[in-house]
């Protein structure tokens, strides 16, 4: 599928078939996470591929979001690893583990995958149930999978405003 009719076309799939994804799938979704580019070239991103019913249900009980895909990836980043901007006042964290995870919500779909990026939890809840290390912040889960029957885009995919609304050229 080309670039511009993937990013059309995804959605934020709400329910999922109990289909397993295939570990070939998973693997290209890590490596396309894997070569995304971050500041200064640190990847501080740290990627844990969740699919255990028992890691699962820790999930969901931190977020009523998560709609059911066999596998989550969390992307969380190394705080100690980041690159400090000019002033002190930001740091590439979560600009970077935000890239990676696009990456991977792109290459999901390039797989015939559906996903959902969820973010609607505690990220220091979420840790600490997954038992990652203090110096880690989670910054989104992916739910990935198929797509159950019936699932589908919400009525307002396809609604975005004009470029002019969102776009100054200066």
């Amino acid at each position: 599928m080309e670039f511009k009719e993937l990013i059309k076309k995804r959605y934020s799939c709400k329910k999922y078939s109990d289909k397993q994804v295939e570990k070939d799938k998973i693997t290209a979704i890590l490596e396309a996470g894997r070569v995304a580019p971050t500041a200064k070239n640190l990847q501080e991103q740290r990627v844990y591929v969740i699919q255990s019913k028992e890691l699962l249900a820790k999930i969901d009980d931190a977020t009523p979001c998560r709609y059911g895909a066999p596998v989550v990836i969390a992307v969380a980043f190394d705080k100690n690893n980041v690159f400090t901007y000019p002033g002190g006042l930001r740091d590439s964290g979560i600009e970077d583990a935000t890239i990676v995870a696009t990456h991977m919500l792109l290459a999901a779909a390039d797989e015939g995958l559906n996903s959902c990026w969820l973010n609607y939890f505690d990220p220091e809840i979420v840790r600490q149930k997954l038992d990652l290390p203090a110096n880690e912040e989670v910054l989104m889960l992916l739910d990935i999978g198929y797509a159950d029957e019936g699932a589908g885009p919400l009525p307002t995919h396809e609604s975005r405003k004009e470029l002019k609304e969102t776009v100054t050229y200066l």
